[in-house]
């Protein structure tokens, strides 16, 4: 069964060949769609192979689908280019493919955060469980650009054992930076009332500070587990406030 590893990409030069060494030899190709890369990603990637396509910055799941259709093959894989399959993960993908006749249109697999400067995921690691390899035939990603995630729509998905290590952040000043932008983007596209936005906005930082640190278990990983808990609630508590000023700039014009 063909098989196509599918990543989105900009200015990933320091990582991004991890992220393809880890899977080259169990897929059939990497397609990298590249939305303007000014660092080295471009010609790292094509020195391991991967067909790379440039297109446009246009969200997160037109960016996806857009890669869907790059590949040759229908069954996808796809990475993030902070996502490094691990070894277990990587072989029990390769055995899936290899007898085609039982599988499930869609398999979740679970993205477990490692914290910037670390190797390894920390004690009870928080984690993301998406579906990530899927054939394109039956389900596809969205089309929101904030939001991408696969519809699997009512079709059964599998649950693989296999984990890939998420390297979602460089730094600190990386988590503020990448959750800025991300704001920025959910702000346009999100619609609440005004009264909802002023009545959470008060309680928005200490809800999700507790959420982050004791149910998403950021309280293992020390002063860098406060200080990222810190940074993602206050940015999504300013993501209100974009909110409320994105609402009133429509109403005025």
């Amino acid at each position: 069964m063909g098989l196509s590893c599918c990543i989105i990409a900009q200015d990933e030069g320091d990582r991004i060949e991890s992220c393809i060494l880890a899977v080259k030899d169990i897929v059939d190709e990497v397609v990298v769609v590249d939305s303007g890369s000014k660092d080295d990603t471009v010609a790292k990637c094509e020195a391991l192979g991967a067909k790379v396509v440039f297109h446009k910055w246009d969200g997160y799941g037109p960016q996806k689908r857009f890669a869907e259709d790059c590949a040759s093959n229908d069954w996808i894989l796809n990475l993030d280019a902070d996502e490094l399959v691990t070894p277990e993960l990587a072989r029990e993908i390769s055995a899936l493919m290899q007898a085609p006749a039982g599988l499930l249109p869609a398999y979740r697999f679970k993205q477990v955060t490692v914290y910037p400067g670390k190797q390894r995921p920390r004690l009870w690691a928080d984690y993301h469980n998406y579906v990530r390899l899927y054939d394109r035939r039956r389900v596809r990603f969205r089309e929101s650009r904030v939001h991408d995630t696969v519809d699997t729509k009512d079709f059964p998905v599998g649950q693989l054992q296999g984990v890939a290590f998420h390297f979602s952040w460089r730094s600190i000043a990386h988590v503020r930076r990448k959750l800025e932008s991300y704001t920025d983007l959910q702000a346009k596209e999100l619609k609440k009332s005004r009264a909802a936005v002023l009545a959470r906005l008060p309680i928005e930082y200490p809800v999700l500070f507790f959420r982050y640190y004791v149910l998403r278990r950021n309280i293992t990983g020390g002063l860098t587990g406060i200080r990222i808990t810190h940074e993602i609630a206050r940015a999504r508590t300013r993501r209100l406030l974009k909110i409320a000023r994105a609402q009133s700039a429509a109403s005025r014009s």
